[in-house]
């Protein structure tokens, strides 16, 4: 069941792997998250010494449930991952030219988990004629809809 989805992703990269991970959260963000305050929309994916970090995702804090805390919407957030996973990563973001990038925060037997995927650039010209696919289809389905009929 997903919380929050990152459009953006997938017009910018092109997903080749996709992880699913763990966060780190304080009980404000999950109150915040559950109640649909959470944005991907600027997030991206480090890794520092073998760890990786979810940076720049905006949980803004619900007024009743965060009053005796300071807040930061934006803080650094830990995401786990098993080590074998991490490794992978590491190898493929360092030497390949991948990057890391949030897709989505879900749900998964009662926990808060975030989809990340391996990506690579789109160029312009990439974007584009995704752009024109998406349009075609779009078409495609438009016309399939009035033959129904």
């Amino acid at each position: 069941m997903s919380i929050v989805d990152n459009r953006k992703a997938s017009h910018d990269y092109f997903i080749e792997e996709r992880f699913e991970a763990g966060i780190v959260l304080q009980g404000w963000e999950v109150k915040s998250i559950r109640a649909g305050r959470a944005q991907l929309k600027e997030a991206y994916v480090i890794i520092r010494n073998d760890e990786i970090f979810l940076f720049g995702a905006h949980i803004s804090p619900l007024p009743s449930a965060s009053t005796h805390i300071s807040t930061d919407p934006v803080r650094t957030r830990k995401l786990l991952l098993k080590s074998d996973e991490i490794k992978k990563l590491v190898i493929k973001v360092e030497r390949a030219g991948y990057t890391l990038v949030p897709l989505n925060l879900h749900y998964q037997k009662g926990y808060i988990k975030c989809e990340i995927g391996l990506a690579k650039g789109k160029k312009q010209h990439d974007k584009r004629d995704s752009e024109k696919e998406r349009d075609t289809q779009r078409e495609i389905q438009a016309a399939m809809k009035q033959n129904r009929r």
